[in-house]
C-alpha cells in the first residue's frame, strides 16, 4: 500500500482500533488458558474480534492480516458451532498468540510508514491443518450430525457462508438508523466500515447518504440525521442488533423489520434508481436517541475523545512556558525599585493560582494508569514459564496507579527484563521447589503504589534469593567494589548487580541472568529521574523496587547560589541545610572532606570546585551545607547561599553541550537566565551513571 496513506485518518483509525482489539484479545486468551477450556462467551468474543480485524484489514487491502484473521475466525466458528472434544487448548492459545504477534508486527510497520509485507501463510497453514485435524476427530464421533439435528431455536446467532447469498427461507428486509458517538470523528469512514462488514451477512444493501466515501460533507449529514441502512438478511432481529452494537463508537441504533408494502415500494424505487436519494430518514432523531438510551443500560455514559500524544506534549510545553513567563513577571528585577506593590502582588497570587489549576488539569490529562503496562507482563510470564518448564503465576496489585505518559513509555522494557531475570534465575525448578517444601506454583508479584510525588513499582519473587557471598566475590574480582567488607551494607552489596558487566551466571542462556544487562534497567530508570533498590533474603526471594517521579515536566526546586551561578536542587532530594563551623570538617587519609552530623559522617562536595565556578565562597563557615539524599546514600553540598524555593520547568540540555556529570537538565529563571538542575543520584553514586 502507498506510504502516502500513512497520514490518512482511515489508516490512523485502523491502527488505533485494531491495536486495542489485539490487546483485549491477548488478555482474554491469557486469562482463560489455564482453565483448559473456553467458555461460549470467550469463544464468541474471540470470534467477534477476529471478524472485525478481518473486515477492516480486507477493506484496507492488507491481505496477510486479513487471511490470518480469517483463518482464526474459521477455527473459532467451528469450535463454537460444534464444540469438538478433541482439542489441545494450549496449542490453540499458542496459535492465536502467534497470530496476534504477527498482526501487531505488521501494524507496527504501518506506524513506521513501512509496508505491511509479512507472509502469514505459515500461520494460516498451521491453523488450517489443526482445524482439519479436529474436524476429522469430530466426524468420527458424529458431532456434525448432532449439530445439524439441533432444533432451530438453539441455532447460533452467527452464520458464515462461502456464498454471499443468504438462505431463501425466513428472509426479511430491515431498516436500521445508526447514530455514532458524538466527537468520535470520521463518521463516514465508520459507516463505510459498517457496510463492508454487513456484506458478509446480508444482501441488497442500500444506505443513505450513498456517497459516504466520495463526499466529505456526508460526515455532517450523518452527525445530524444518522446513517440509514436497508438490507435483506436471514438473520433474526436480535442477531442483527448484536452485530451492529458490538461495533465501536455506535451511540444508538433503531432497527425494525420492513413490511411487505414498504419492501415493494423500496424495490420499485431501486428499479427506477431513486434509492433513498431524496427521502428523509423514516425515524426521527429523538426516536433514535431514545432507542439508543434503552439499548445502553445504565443510563448515563461517559464521553471520551482520542487525542494525539504530540498535542498533549505541545500543550504541556506551553503550560511550562506559561509558568516561566509568570515567574519572569513576578520576579522582574525592575520591581525591586518600587516601594509599594500590594495590588501587583495580589494580582500575581491570583495569576499563580490559576496557572497551578491549569497545570494540574493538564497533568491529569497526561496521567495514564499502569494497567496496560502491567498486564502485558502476563504474556512474558506465560512464554518464559513454558520455555523454562516452570509453573509461575504473576500477581498484579495497584495497576490502577497513574503516572505520566512519558514515564510509562520508559517502564515496559525494565519491568520486562526484571521479570525475565526473576523467572530465569530467581525461581527454582519444580523439583527443587518440591524438595524445599515450597509451593509448586512460584509467584512473581508486581505492585505499584503512590507516595507523595513518587510512584513505587515493586517486583518480588519467592525464589532462591541472591547469593551475597557470590555477588561480593564476583564484584571484587571485577574491581567494582573498593570499600572493605565491614563497611558494606547488604543493600550496597546487592546493588552491585546493577553495575555494567556484572554477572553471577556461570552459563549464558537465551535469557539474561540476574545482573546481566541489569545496568540497562538502572540507566533507563535513572533517565526518568528514578532510582532502583535491591533487597533479598536467601531461600525466600528477591525484591527490586523502582522509585519513579509522577512526571518529568515540572518540579519544585531550591535555588542555590554558587559564585555568580545559580543551581536548582530538587526539593524531594533535600534532607536538611545548616551552617557549619571550620572545626566540624575532617579530612580522611585520601584527602576527602567529611563532616559529622549527629553521629553520622557525610562526605562534603564543594560545587564550586566540581564545576570550576569562580568568585565562590571557600570558607565553609560562611556558606551553607545542604544534605541531599536518595535511596542509596547521602552527601553534603557546600553552596554560597539558599535563594528560595521555586517551581521550575525541566528542559533537556542542548545537544551541543552534551552530558554533564551531576547535571540532569536545565531551566529558565525569572530574569531569563538559564540555570542547571542538579542530578543528586549521579553526585552520590557517580559510578552508576
Amino acid at each position: 500500500m502507498d506510504k502516502s496513506l500513512s497520514k490518512e485518518p482511515m489508516l490512523e483509525m485502523f491502527i488505533f482500533e485494531n491495536l486495542q482489539l489485539l490487546e483485549q484479545l491477548e488478555q482474554t486468551i491469557l486469562a482463560h488458558e489455564k482453565e483448559r477450556c473456553l467458555e461460549n462467551a470467550v469463544i464468541n468474543e474471540i470470534f467477534r474480534i477476529m471478524h472485525t480485524i478481518k473486515g477492516s484489514a480486507a477493506m484496507m487491502m492488507y491481505d496477510s492480516i486479513s487471511s490470518l484473521a480469517h483463518a482464526i475466525e474459521d477455527l473459532f466458528f467451528y469450535i463454537r458451532e460444534f464444540h469438538p472434544d478433541e482439542m489441545d487448548y494450549s496449542k490453540i492459545c499458542d496459535m492465536v498468540l502467534d497470530g496476534i504477534d504477527f498482526i501487531k508486527n505488521e501494524i507496527g510497520k504501518l506506524e513506521q510508514d513501512q509496508e505491511a509485507d509479512g507472509d502469514s501463510s505459515p500461520f494460516v497453514e498451521n491453523i488450517e491443518q489443526y482445524l482439519l485435524l479436529i474436524k476429522e476427530a469430530s466426524a468420527n464421533s458424529n458431532l456434525i450430525n448432532e449439530a445439524a439435528a439441533r432444533p432451530a431455536g438453539l441455532q447460533k446467532k452467527f452464520y458464515i457462508s462461502t456464498s454471499k447469498s443468504p438462505p431463501t427461507e425466513n428472509i426479511k428486509r430491515y431498516h436500521a438508523l445508526i447514530y455514532f458517538t458524538p466527537g468520535c470523528e470520521m463518521e463516514n469512514i465508520r459507516a463505510f466500515n459498517l457496510v463492508h462488514k454487513l456484506k458478509d451477512q446480508a444482501e441488497q444493501i442500500d444506505y443513505l447518504p450513498a456517497d459516504i466515501i466520495e463526499n466529505n460533507d456526508s460526515v455532517e449529514f450523518i452527525r445530524e440525521n444518522g446513517f440509514a441502512v436497508i438490507f435483506t438478511t436471514h438473520l433474526q432481529q436480535e442477531a442483527i442488533n448484536e452485530l451492529f452494537m458490538k461495533e465501536a463508537f455506535i451511540d444508538s441504533l433503531d432497527l425494525r423489520v420492513m413490511e411487505d408494502e414498504e419492501w415493494e415500494i423500496e424495490q420499485l424505487r431501486a428499479r427506477n434508481q431513486i434509492i433513498l436519494e431524496d427521502e428523509e430518514p423514516t425515524i426521527s432523531n429523538n426516536r433514535a436517541k431514545e432507542t439508543g438510551a434503552n439499548l445502553h443500560s445504565g443510563g448515563s455514559r461517559q464521553s471520551l475523545i482520542n487525542v494525539n500524544v504530540d498535542k498533549l506534549d505541545r500543550l504541556m510545553d506551553m503550560v511550562g512556558e506559561l509558568v516561566i513567563s509568570e515567574t519572569m513577571v513576578a520576579l522582574n528585577p525592575d520591581l525591586t525599585t518600587a516601594t509599594r506593590l500590594d495590588n501587583f502582588h495580589k494580582a500575581t497570587r491570583q495569576h499563580r493560582k490559576i496557572i497551578n489549576e491549569l497545570q494540574d488539569i493538564v497533568m491529569s490529562i497526561r496521567m495514564v494508569p499502569l494497567t496496560m503496562t502491567f498486564h502485558k507482563m502476563n504474556r512474558i510470564v506465560r512464554d518464559m514459564s513454558k520455555k523454562q518448564n516452570k509453573n509461575v503465576e504473576l500477581v498484579i496489585r495497584g495497576e490502577e496507579t497513574e503516572v505520566d505518559k512519558k514515564i510509562i513509555e520508559h517502564l515496559s522494557d525494565p519491568i520486562m527484563h526484571l521479570i525475565r531475570n526473576a523467572i530465569d534465575h530467581g525461581i527454582e525448578s519444580p523439583e527443587k521447589r518440591a524438595g524445599l517444601g515450597k509451593s509448586p506454583i512460584a509467584q512473581v508479584y508486581l505492585e505499584a503504589k503512590s507516595e507523595g510525588g513518587d510512584v513505587y513499582i515493586i517486583l518480588r519473587d519467592d525464589g532462591a534469593g541472591l547469593d551475597k557471598e557470590k555477588i561480593l566475590e564476583r564484584a571484587r574480582a571485577r574491581g567494582l567494589i573498593q570499600k572493605p567488607d565491614s563497611n558494606l551494607s547488604d543493600g550496597e552489596i546487592f546493588s552491585t548487580i546493577l553495575l555494567p558487566g556484572f554477572s553471577t551466571c556461570d552459563e549464558i542462556s537465551e535469557f539474561s541472568g540476574r545482573g546481566v544487562g541489569m545496568d540497562v534497567v538502572l540507566k533507563n530508570i535513572e533517565a526518568i529521574g528514578g532510582t532502583v533498590l535491591v533487597d533479598s533474603a536467601p531461600g525466600q526471594g528477591t525484591t527490586i523496587s523502582l522509585k519513579i517521579p509522577l512526571t518529568l515536566a515540572i518540579i519544585n526546586g531550591m535555588r542555590v547560589k554558587v559564585g555568580n551561578s545559580i543551581y536548582i536542587i530538587p526539593i524531594t532530594s533535600i534532607k536538611e541545610s545548616f551552617k557549619a563551623q571550620r572545626g566540624d570538617v575532617i579530612v580522611d587519609p585520601n584527602g576527602k572532606e567529611m563532616i559529622m552530623v549527629r553521629g553520622e559522617c557525610y562526605p562534603v562536595l564543594r560545587l564550586h570546585k566540581k564545576y570550576q565556578v569562580k568568585s565562590a565562597l571557600e570558607d565553609i563557615s560562611k556558606g551553607i551545607i545542604v544534605i541531599v539524599q536518595n535511596d542509596s546514600g547521602s552527601i553534603c553540598l557546600f553552596v554560597d547561599a539558599l535563594l528560595g524555593e521555586q517551581q521550575v520547568v525541566v528542559k533537556a540540555l542542548p545537544k551541543f553541550i552534551g552530558k554533564i556529570a551531576g547535571i540532569s537538565a536545565c531551566t529558565l529563571l525569572g530574569d531569563g537566565r538559564a540555570c542547571l538542575i542538579i542530578d543528586v543520584a549521579n553526585l552520590i553514586n557517580p559510578s552508576k551513571s
